[in-house]
């Protein structure tokens, strides 16, 4: 059990050494191997502990959705079946969105729908 940053840092640092050489990551048998994964789950706690991942916000879903399909807001409004505007608004937190948007961004941007909602 990590109990402090400064064990946290010093794990990790570990952690990259053990990386650094092929033969603990593709060798089940090599010393590395097994201090890679213990080290590994130990820093794996301590961050979903102390370092969580927060859901990101809708905003960031519809503008990550966006990036990776290469849209702009003008192909995502004609997708979604919304005007421009109402698409600026939504990325800029300016509106709320509709239940029937928000099944459609749901749907069709493939995002959670406790993202969508907010929940």
């Amino acid at each position: 059990m990590i109990k402090s940053e400064k064990e946290y840092s010093a794990i990790n640092e570990r952690i990259e050494e053990l990386l650094s050489v092929p033969e603990n990551i593709e060798n089940p048998d090599a010393k590395g191997y097994v201090e890679l994964n213990l080290l590994s789950d130990l820093v794996a706690d301590y961050e979903e502990k102390h370092h969580p991942i927060k859901s990101p916000s809708l905003t960031e879903a519809i503008g990550l959705r966006m990036h990776e399909r290469g849209l702009n807001q003008k192909a995502l409004s004609e997708y979604l079946g919304v005007s421009t505007s109402r698409i600026s608004e939504y990325l800029n937190g300016k509106s709320e969105h509709y239940l029937k948007i928000a099944r459609e961004i749901s749907r069709k941007l493939e995002i959670e729908a406790s993202i969508v909602l907010g929940v």
